[in-house]
């Protein structure tokens, strides 16, 4: 059942699909608030120093495009094939667009958790009475607790913040939650902040995706600079070759990293070992943490050697503990939201750029106006786009008004 006439707008996360929903929002003259645990795009900040693979055309939308523009009418946005880091796609675009909607975004505020006003998880189930009552969050800013009330809420936290474990069946391998703090599980910059931190260093790089193709390519080239930098790169996976390619790839630069990617991992040269069908079992931390002995396994033979810096390039995965006291219904192998995890099954794509939003209905929770967009509807399906993102956050707002019509892109 759709909310209120005038629903109150919970927008959680201001990244790029938290921000469009702001704007469609503010478009259609509905009540929000986006709130924001750190930074206007705070996760895309994190990894901003890689380039997307994605163009900037892919990655904006015709009313991002007006609100900028009403705001600065000779903004000069970069060119649509153009291929721009993340920090430069947040400084070119996400915070002129943060600019035109700064009153109702607050930043360095997290919501903890969000539950219904009068009743519980177990309560009412499948029953529209829940969609009456407003929504309950728990909201902490400068270390001070409050509540707030919502109508809707759309979770678009995304996943990055979250990161997988590098042990045998995806749980932590022995010795890991000791060594949490001090293993990168991120996408490191280590030709730039970090690269006091990995020069002539021992490195271990664990991953088979084009986060880990990007950190292998990065490492390679600052061993060529610091010749004593030597990396080890393992794959769970059977591969003789880290990444797939695909062929005739229009995304030119994810082309180009696979190539570069499987380049070092078949030849003896860029101080890179890659080591396939083969899974981290153990990690001692020595030296009070300055260097590691890690324990690998591959079939039933292990191998032990020591490096001084772990980069666990594993992937991401939804953080359910925000909704906990809601209904949820989650896909048991992607963790994202069932109908459309379901629906994202049934295309059996094999490539992000095959994907196609599967409508609004897909995008529905049993607990009503609770919707979760962006990356982290995809769960640990890593064929996210932000294309689909925003085509989403269309979708959302169609059943949001209750207007099947409703499409701003369109009237844009």
């Amino acid at each position: 059942m759709p909310p209120a006439a005038t629903p109150r707008i919970a927008i959680l996360g201001a990244g790029p699909i938290g921000l469009e929903a702001g704007l469609y929002a503010r478009q259609v003259k509905l009540p929000f608030t986006i709130y924001e645990q750190g930074r206007v795009g705070e996760h895309v900040w994190r990894w901003g120093h890689v380039k997307l693979f994605s163009p900037f055309g892919m990655n904006a939308t015709p009313l991002g495009r007006s609100a900028i523009l009403t705001a600065k009418p000779e903004y000069a946005f970069p060119a649509d094939d153009a291929s721009i880091t993340g920090r430069e796609h947040v400084e070119r675009y996400l915070t002129p667009l943060a600019e035109a909607l700064r009153e109702r975004i607050k930043t360095e505020t997290r919501v903890l958790s969000v539950g219904k006003v009068g009743l519980l998880k177990q309560e009412a189930p499948g029953d529209a009475a829940r969609g009456k009552q407003p929504f309950l969050l728990l909201v902490r800013e400068r270390n001070q607790e409050r509540y707030e009330e919502a109508d809707v809420v759309l979770d678009c936290t995304g996943t990055y913040g979250r990161h997988r474990w590098l042990g045998p069946g995806g749980i932590p391998a022995l010795g890991e939650l000791q060594a949490e703090p001090h293993i990168a599980y991120g996408l490191v910059d280590v030709l730039g902040e970090a690269k006091k931190d990995y020069a002539n260093r021992s490195v271990l790089l664990i991953g088979a995706g084009y986060s880990a193709a990007t950190t292998a390519r990065n490492l390679a080239q600052l061993a060529q600079e610091h010749n004593t930098t030597w990396v080890t790169w393992v794959a769970r996976a059977p591969l003789t070759q880290p990444m797939r390619r695909i062929a005739n790839d229009p995304l030119r630069e994810r082309d180009r990293l696979a190539v570069q990617a499987n380049n070092l991992a078949t030849r003896t040269d860029g101080n890179v070992e890659f080591r396939a069908s083969t899974v981290v079992e153990a990690i001692e931390p020595l030296a009070n943490n300055q260097s590691f002995r890690i324990t690998l396994k591959s079939g039933t033979q292990k191998k032990t050697l020591e490096v001084e810096k772990i980069v666990a390039n594993v992937g991401y995965t939804p953080d359910p503990s925000l909704y906990r006291e809601l209904q949820i219904h989650e896909c048991y192998a992607s963790l994202g939201p069932m109908k459309l995890a379901a629906a994202l099954l049934g295309q059996k794509a094999t490539d992000c750029l095959t994907q196609k939003c599967p409508g609004p209905d897909t995008l529905r929770n049993p607990e009503p106006n609770f919707y979760i967009l962006g990356a982290k509807s995809f769960g640990r399906n890593s064929q996210f786009l932000l294309r689909l993102g925003f085509e989403q956050v269309r979708d959302v707002f169609t059943l949001i008004t209750a207007n099947a019509k409703l499409d701003l892109y369109k009237k844009t």
